[in-house]
């Protein structure tokens, strides 16, 4: 038995650091999460029901909650390129991103709170 046990223990560490490696990054299968900040909120924050993250040239974005209609804006930072869409929630939307560089995406509810998160486009 003593045999057994020792075995699993490298086993068990190799599998936990690769899972360590691959999501440390907070990247997985290309996919990289957007934190999502406040930038003004006046009831109770809500951060944590829009989830959003780029993947190559394509954000996509999730609202885990009903918070109404919700109007979604994506600029290029700088370039004063805008994208616009409102959806209703909980829905989610994807955006085809035509260029490199740098991004804000912002969310506004329909009560006034509006919330934002930066991301990259590389390739």
């Amino acid at each position: 038995m003593r045999h057994k046990k020792n075995k699993r223990l490298p086993l068990l560490l190799g599998l936990l650091l690769s899972v360590i490696w691959c999501c440390g990054s907070n990247s997985f299968d290309g996919f990289s999460h957007i934190q999502i900040k406040e930038a003004h909120v006046q009831g109770v924050p809500r951060t944590n029901s829009i989830v959003a993250s780029i993947n190559g040239h394509t954000l996509s974005v999730v609202f885990l909650d009903n918070l109404g209609q919700v109007n979604i804006e994506v600029e290029a930072v700088g370039a004063g390129e805008a994208q616009f869409q409102s959806t209703p929630t909980p829905d989610g939307v994807d955006f085809y991103i035509t260029y490199t560089g740098s991004y804000i995406v912002t969310f506004t509810l329909s009560n006034g709170d509006v919330y934002y998160g930066e991301f990259e486009v590389t390739d």
